[in-house]
């Protein structure tokens, strides 16, 4: 009784303190880092501030995004009438900047033909499918069709693909009387039909998933396909099941070369467990993709004989949005922010899963190779708002950068360069009052970057969520290491040396993180500066 009547009377001075703006004077005291139990509902714990979330139920694979007349659509699997996978549907979101997302109504339905997984969208601008009016352009959709009674049935070819068109800007679809426009040619897994309009060729080009390899459509109307070739065989990584490609042309960055970039997603198999996504860089003469032999290279020098896009445990089945402007002219991207390993099991109820934030993607040319950059989309800047800034940090132990009195660490962007890096080795440490700890940094004596989320919160949903510490060789040769950090409640996402090496984790803690510290592993140095803003979206 006399603890419960301490614990009320500390809530209460506490909240009397916040209310007249006074500051807490004891807040070096000895119980400061004590566990506190505070109530929290799911809402205030998990929802994200600003990743994509469904209102309600489950979430996976981000599907059909293009841009059209101001707005960034976002499809995405979708089970209306459960939190875990069921009959898939394709949701549906817009946006005007990638970073604020209004849920609309479910855009396409299954039926008789089977559920709807994933797929792709375009503008037809010339309308060439023959399906605008007026001279309007139609909304494409592809999307494979999954016969859930054939595959019970023991069957093979229970997966086809299919369209349907959207005469009102992506709201509503109306499917293709025709369908299915690709038979299955006896292809157990054979899915995930991504367009591009190859304006090189000047044709409608496709690439879909089958089993271990990525097959090569083309079309003049987006209804009539011819396989070309395929890809795949014995190159990158093979552990799992390869799904939801991605394929178009870059510019080499400050060059005028043109390579092709080709992103796979494999799922298990990645780098730290479970689902993740390579990649692979060449050239395509319209009917073979090749991959470039000092990418190829690379890849057999590898751990893994695959180059990841994100080498942490939560960013899959990542796609790039079409019809972006050739005013604006970046190739954008967004993943689905789980895995399989555990998507279905997290401490979530409501909803299930969210979105990665959208970043941009950059081709590089490095040490005669090929590398694709990543970072956060230029419009999050425009939420920052409270703004925190030191320079030359003298990091001797552990040292306290911020707590949530001067920022709101759920809802926070981080840069950070540490010069001269050699062979320091850090970790950051994000905690709150009731002992979670989220630790990520670099450790020198393996040359890599890590994130342990063993202590972060919950996790014994899942035996294969905190199993381990997740690692990511750095490959940069810079000699400085600079760093962008977005966090969110449940969320952490890493861009490293100019988004050369990324990394994607969530956690779950038991009350919101509220302080940032970092400490040298072996040997003192300096954090060259920090900036942190807040992030508010109010």
């Amino acid at each position: 009784m006399k603890t419960l009547r301490k614990t009320n009377l500390i809530l209460m001075l506490v909240a009397l303190s916040f209310l007249i703006g006074c500051k807490d004077k004891d807040q070096n005291s000895k119980n400061t880092d004590e566990p506190v139990n505070v109530s929290y509902t799911e809402e205030e714990l998990y929802r994200p501030n600003f990743h994509f979330t469904p209102k309600e139920a489950w979430m996976n694979d981000p599907n059909g995004m293009f841009y059209y007349n101001g707005y960034y659509h976002l499809y995405f699997q979708h089970y209306p009438d459960g939190n875990v996978w069921g009959p898939m549907h394709w949701g549906h979101a817009i946006s005007t900047d990638m970073v604020t997302w209004k849920e609309m109504p479910i855009a396409i339905f299954p039926d008789e033909k089977g559920y709807i997984f994933s797929g792709s969208a375009v503008v037809d601008v010339n309308n060439t499918s023959g399906f605008g009016k007026g001279g309007g352009q139609p909304i494409i959709a592809m999307f494979t069709y999954h016969d859930m009674d054939g595959e019970k049935a023991g069957k093979t070819n229970y997966q086809s693909q299919a369209i349907a068109y959207s005469l009102d800007e992506g709201q509503t679809f109306t499917k293709y009387s025709g369908n299915p426009v690709i038979k299955n040619p006896d292809i157990k897994d054979f899915r995930d039909p991504k367009i591009v309009w190859d304006s090189i060729h000047e044709e409608w080009l496709m690439v879909l998933a089958a089993g271990q390899k990525i097959m090569f459509y083309t079309s003049p109307n987006l209804k009539d396909w011819k396989l070309k070739s395929d890809f795949g065989d014995g190159i990158g990584a093979h552990g799992g099941v390869w799904e939801c490609p991605d394929f178009f042309p870059m510019v080499v960055q400050g060059t005028d070369e043109i390579k092709w970039v080709l992103l796979v997603s494999i799922n298990p198999g990645g780098p730290n467990g479970g689902s993740a996504t390579q990649y692979f860089v060449g050239d395509f003469d319209g009917k073979q993709f090749t991959i470039d032999p000092s990418f190829e290279k690379d890849l057999n020098s590898s751990e893994h004989k695959s180059i990841w896009i994100d080498y942490g445990r939560d960013n899959y089945a990542g796609v790039t949005w079409a019809n972006i402007p050739d005013t604006d002219g970046r190739k954008l991207f967004m993943g689905w922010m789980s895995n399989w390993q555990y998507g279905q099991e997290v401490p979530t109820e409501t909803w299930r899963s969210a979105m990665t934030v959208a970043r941009e993607v950059e081709l590089q040319k490095m040490d005669a190779s090929y590398r694709l950059l990543f970072k956060p989309v230029k419009e999050l800047t425009s939420y920052r708002s409270t703004k925190y800034k030191k320079e030359s940090i003298e990091i001797k132990g552990n040292t306290k950068i911020t707590d949530s009195k001067v920022v709101d660490l759920s809802s926070t962007e981080i840069n950070f360069i540490i010069p001269d890096l050699k062979d320091k080795s850090f970790t950051f440490k994000l905690t709150n009052k009731q002992g979670d700890t989220l630790a990520f940094g670099y450790d020198s004596s393996d040359k890599n970057f890590f994130v342990d989320r063993r202590k972060s919160g919950k996790t014994a949903f899942s035996e294969k969520f905190a199993s381990h510490v997740s690692k990511a060789k750095r490959t940069s040769l810079n000699p400085d290491l600079s760093a962008t950090i977005i966090l969110d409640k449940t969320s952490i996402e890493l861009f490293f040396d100019n988004g050369e090496t990324v990394m994607t984790e969530i956690f779950f803690p038991n009350s919101p993180f509220d302080k940032l510290s970092i400490e040298p592993n072996d040997q003192e140095f300096v954090l060259g500066n920090i900036e942190i803003h807040k992030l508010n979206f109010n």
